[in-house]
């Protein structure tokens, strides 16, 4: 496939490039350097500059109100994000609930919904995970019971990233009792403001809250706010998790450990045994490897004209495998300089206080390599992907 850039693609990259000098604000491109979870009041402030800008969501198409970026002017926007360690937008409403929403609903919910993604105004979490439905998502047990013009929900979600900061959950639910456990399920938009919700924090090995439980105790969903056809959500969800595992990939991620990993290992170089220095280099010199053959394969995989789910849920195997290995280098690199420093309440340190850190580098270090433990569970264990990798590419 032919990646060259085009005099447009070189112009764009070049504005990302400009708009990023000038409006990304230095602590809070400082506290993303860091490797710190974005906090709420960072990540709202950041969403609405660049929805003054209209780029939230720039790949999205030209009518539904964004820019129609192409896969390759996609790919340079990201790139260039993560080069000015500018913090990313959170998957939920641009890669997963409006493209559910602009796909398959009405033109209500469109009109509805879209704009105030784009803008940055509103913001989403996802309703998929239950204690008993994880990676078996056909399993879960929330119930949505027709009633009137409306829909009873009931039951609970885990594992809800950002469920207390979020304005609407996209929300799989069982609408009917079904012979096949795919079957009988329906995608409800679900405003988070709701009585009847019930919202409590998961504090993750990380020493952060970005996780929840939450629970639905009568909850009423107005039933124009079902997401196509009753029943029939799991080709749906299918193509959620097809969007989910493809921006799981994370390249800005992996770039930026990798920078932060060349920074360390040339200031710390001097004072390591030469042995160790030869290993590090060695590791390193692997994972820039990797890291070109995963950038290869996600090109490949934007520009096809139909993203399989196969490939994916590779981009997903191999992308959290990758990001792991960077965090665990640099940690090795710091040694006991990693370690957290924790706060009176007990927690790891925020972004906002250094705690005594030697380091430049060290500050946020293993608060990263803690949150990538997750990796390969989230979003679809790495059993269950090997699994659909291994269906798809064997017929199975």
């Amino acid at each position: 496939m032919d990646f060259s850039l085009s005099q447009d693609d070189c112009r764009f990259r070049d504005e990302v490039r400009e708009f990023l000098r000038a409006e990304l604000p230095a602590e809070l491109r400082e506290r993303h350097r860091q490797g710190f979870h974005i906090r709420d009041d960072d990540h709202r402030r950041w969403t609405q500059i660049l929805g003054r800008k209209g780029w939230v969501a720039p790949e999205w198409p030209r009518e539904h109100g964004s820019l129609g970026l192409t896969p390759i002017q996609r790919y340079l926007f990201d790139e260039e994000f993560g080069a000015a360690d500018a913090p990313t937008i959170l998957s939920f409403g641009r890669n997963l609930a409006g493209p559910l929403i602009y796909t398959f609903g009405t033109p209500e919910q469109r009109a509805r919904f879209l704009p105030p993604i784009l803008a940055g105004a509103e913001f989403w979490c996802q309703g998929f995970s239950e204690p008993n439905a994880g990676s078996d998502l056909a399993s879960l047990q929330t119930r949505a019971e027709p009633h009137g013009d409306a829909y009873v929900l009931n039951g609970g979600k885990i594992w809800t990233t950002e469920a207390h900061h979020a304005d609407f959950m996209f929300c799989l639910a069982r609408t009917s009792a079904e012979e096949k456990r795919q079957n009988g399920l329906s995608f409800l938009l679900v405003d988070m403001k709701s009585p009847g919700i019930t919202v409590r924090p998961i504090w993750s090995i990380d020493g952060e809250h970005h996780l929840n439980e939450v629970f639905f105790d009568d909850v009423v969903v107005p039933a124009d706010r079902r997401v196509g056809e009753e029943g029939q959500a799991w080709s749906y969800a299918k193509f959620v998790l097809t969007n989910e595992r493809t921006s799981a990939a994370g390249l800005d991620r992996m770039k930026a450990g990798l920078r932060r990993a060349r920074r360390l290992l040339v200031r710390l170089a001097p004072g390591l045994d030469p042995t160790a220095v030869t290993q590090f280099r060695r590791r390193l010199a692997q994972l820039e490897v990797d890291n070109i053959a995963l950038e290869r394969a996600v090109l490949r995989v934007l520009t096809a004209d139909a993203r399989e789910m196969a490939g994916a849920s590779a981009l997903k195997l191999r992308g959290s495998a990758l990001a792991q290995r960077v965090a665990e280098l640099v940690v090795d690199l710091l040694g006991p300089e990693a370690l957290p420093q924790f706060s009176d309440e007990g927690y790891p340190h925020n972004a906002d206080h250094n705690y005594g850190f030697a380091d430049p580098d060290a500050p946020g270090a293993m608060t990263t390599h803690l949150y990538r433990r997750a990796l390969t569970i989230a979003g679809g264990a790495y059993e269950v992907q090997r699994g659909i990798v291994a269906k798809q590419m064997f017929g199975l």
